[in-house]
């Protein structure tokens, strides 16, 4: 039995754990034998010290170890493709790149998570959908992958339970913020889950967790490692979060959203990072095609209904009604309405995530209810043209008080210039190991 002390005390002092001492911390910890003041210790030594690539990928396999994992590939016989978000405002990217994916041949079986403050998770906006639902059985999640070519469900509460405790602990002893901490956490969740090839989205700016782009790319190259040490392809594409991703925040105007961009008809931003995910994704499958191949696929995909098709077989498949007009409307939408004229310099995406948290579309809380049908609706985003009196935003509500104060937020939010900013795209780079 390992004396947990001593570990503590040389990471303390910047030594190295081995695998097996690091595999016995977390399954010590995920079975309570291991109390929350040791690990908060062994957190804040790392926070500070840092672990090596070796001790990175050995914590990742530790916490996989803690509990069952998923062997899509065994089970289908061939590459099975994953996309994960480091979370954002307005991203419902894998909504609209499962159904491309699987249109084009590519088996993509996810399991994803909840929203948390001002980032929306893809379990609550797929809940907004009415009878779908997120909890399947490891069988039933295989099967319909198998079957649809496509499944997204919430994880089982036995995979990597030693990192939903590990999460919780950092959470509240400020050691969230260390790369091989975050990338540890959300790798040994994609490696469990047990697809072959992930495309990471890595946010950075206003709206995201990392803020700069040397800190985004530092993470992006972390998880590729990890991906790779576990034999798995992993490419990541660093996305601009500096304001909504699109123009809907909130459940269900996300969905809908996510709708118009499959019959070709979503926001410009939203769908240049739905083609470069899907894009990625096609490129590390078995398909064994290049990426400007896999490119074509994909806007055929959009382009002969093909998608759409795909996506109403996985909604059904899930127990859910695909048809838009089922899913819930706000009984109250208000405009938020510009007092000046110019240019739309920023829209920030941290108060537009909040104004739709404050109106039920996401939790402060783990146990908080959510709204489904309410949120935000951008009308003008960064350089767009303005007058006075010009709509610049929707605001979605359960009643007036809660639509008024949304909408003194959402313009809040708004920097309205004399002069047009530079164009942008929300690809930074793509990172591909």
């Amino acid at each position: 039995m390992i004396r947990v002390p001593e570990l503590i005390e040389r990471k303390r002092d910047g030594g190295e754990l081995t695998a097996d001492e690091l595999a016995e911390l977390m399954l010590g910890y995920a079975q309570g034998e291991i109390p929350d003041y040791q690990l908060a210790a062994f957190c804040m030594a790392v926070y500070f010290r840092g672990l090596t690539s070796a001790e990175t990928y050995a914590l990742t396999d530790g916490l996989i170890r803690t509990g069952e994992t998923v062997d899509l590939h065994g089970a289908l016989g061939r590459k099975v493709v994953d996309k994960h978000s480091t979370g954002g405002v307005g991203d419902k990217t894998s909504i609209a790149v499962g159904p491309i994916v699987a249109a084009c041949g590519v088996p993509f079986g996810k399991m994803s998570g909840r929203g948390l403050g001002h980032t929306g998770g893809t379990l609550d906006k797929l809940e907004s959908i009415p009878g779908f639902r997120v909890e399947l059985t490891t069988d039933a999640f295989i099967d319909q992958v198998r079957s649809v070519g496509l499944a997204i469900v919430g994880a089982s509460a036995n995979l990597v339970p030693a990192d939903k405790k590990l999460y919780a602990l950092r959470d509240v002893t400020a050691t969230v913020d260390n790369y091989s901490l975050i990338a540890a956490s959300i790798m040994s969740k994609k490696i469990a889950g047990g697809a072959d090839a992930i495309v990471l989205d890595v946010k950075v700016g206003d709206g995201a967790f990392m803020k700069s782009r040397a800190d985004a790319e530092l993470l992006a190259e972390v998880m590729i490692d990890l991906g790779r040490r576990a034999g798995r392809e992993v490419v990541a594409v660093i996305s601009n979060m500096d304001e909504p991703l699109g123009h809907a925040v909130g459940n269900a105007l996300e969905i809908r959203e996510a709708i118009a961009t499959l019959r070709g008809e979503g926001p410009s931003d939203f769908v240049e990072l739905v083609v470069e995910a899907s894009t990625q994704l096609l490129a590390v499958s078995d398909l064994g095609v290049t990426r400007d191949e896999a490119r074509s696929w994909v806007q055929q995909a959009i382009a002969d209904g093909s998608a759409m098709a795909a996506y109403e077989r996985w909604i059904a498949a899930q127990g859910g009604n695909p048809d838009e007009a089922a899913l819930p409307t706000a009984s109250v939408v208000r405009e938020a309405k510009s007092a000046l004229a110019g240019y739309v310099r920023s829209v920030g995406a941290v108060q537009v995530g909040n104004a739709a948290l404050r109106l039920g579309a996401g939790r402060a809380d783990k146990d908080d209810p959510i709204d489904h049908s309410v949120g935000v609706v951008i009308r003008r985003k960064r350089g767009d043209s303005v007058s006075a009196g010009d709509t610049l935003a929707e605001i979605h509500a359960r009643d007036e008080p809660s639509a008024a104060a949304a909408i003194d937020e959402v313009l809040g939010a708004y920097e309205i210039a004399d002069e047009a900013p530079h164009e942008r795209g929300v690809i930074l780079d793509v990172i591909t190991g």
